[in-house]
């Protein structure tokens, strides 16, 4: 090697030590560039995707940077936050697990049930426990996800389950009476159709088309008024339609006139 190659070597060594040098005094007083939500769309498309069809919260108050923080290449070792790094504050946040039923936290109300849930359900839906308990059915002994089973929001048609009064049921007509979390604290509108009663009390009805009488042209819920087992008084109708001196003699009606579905005359 001649003298001018090994004066070339070492003049072109000397360049590249001062160049490091430089870099590092530059990257010692430029701070690293700020990611956003842009930069991560062009590595990952499926989490944004993700999100941007049902990410709820997730899409609308945080971004990407929000949840997995330490920069690019991540700087932490966990770059999966835990839940509640956020979420907190209320019984249901307490819960251990979140994953087994937000399985996707691009996607956190797509919640996946089981066919035994009810206790992580209660947590949010403190109303519809209560209606079950102060009202206790057959509903009280099913668990949430028996009939809320597709898909969290999931409300299923009584029918599923349940046969109707008729064959022409619908699931208003059902609703129309019956609230699915107190099934049996029954109530309804004015005009609801006899039909539906005789589904349960199929003798009164029959007796009362078969009557010859002006009863028969009634609604069941004309003197049957608004509220389940109300039993009026012939009087409520009727006021006093004899002498005050048969009345004090007879003063049960149905002593003459038989029952309200199958008056005597």
């Amino acid at each position: 090697m001649t003298g001018k190659t090994q004066r070339l070597n070492k003049v072109t060594w000397l360049l590249v030590v001062a160049a490091a040098f430089v870099s590092l005094a530059l990257a010692q007083n430029v701070s690293a560039a700020v990611l956003t939500a842009d930069d991560c769309v062009k590595c990952h498309d499926a989490a944004p995707s993700d999100i941007n069809s049902d990410g709820r919260k997730h899409k609308t108050e945080v971004s990407c940077v929000d949840c997995h923080e330490g920069g690019h290449p991540p700087k932490v070792t966990d770059i999966i936050p835990a839940c509640s790094k956020c979420h907190e504050g209320t019984p249901h946040f307490d819960l251990t697990g979140c994953l087994g039923c937000h399985s996707n936290p691009h996607t956190p109300l797509l919640i996946s049930l089981t066919d035994d849930m009810t206790d992580p359900c209660l947590t949010c839906h403190t109303e519809q426990m209560g209606q079950l308990q102060q009202y206790p059915s057959a509903h009280l002994e099913v668990a949430c996800s028996k009939c809320h089973r597709e898909k969290h929001g999931f409300i299923p048609e009584c029918l599923h389950c349940h046969s109707g009064h008729t064959a022409k049921q619908t699931n208003t007509d059902c609703l129309s009476c019956h609230k699915p979390h107190m099934p049996l604290a029954v109530t309804y509108a004015d005009d609801v159709a006899s039909e539906n009663c005789a589904g349960c009390h199929g003798d009164a009805y029959n007796l009362l088309v078969a009557s010859e009488y002006k009863h028969s042209k009634l609604l069941c819920a004309t003197c049957h008024k608004t509220k389940h087992k109300t039993i009026p008084a012939c009087q409520d109708c009727h006021g006093m339609p004899h002498p005050a001196k048969m009345m004090e003699k007879f003063p049960k009606c149905g002593d003459c006139h038989g029952i309200a579905h199958d008056l005597n005359k």
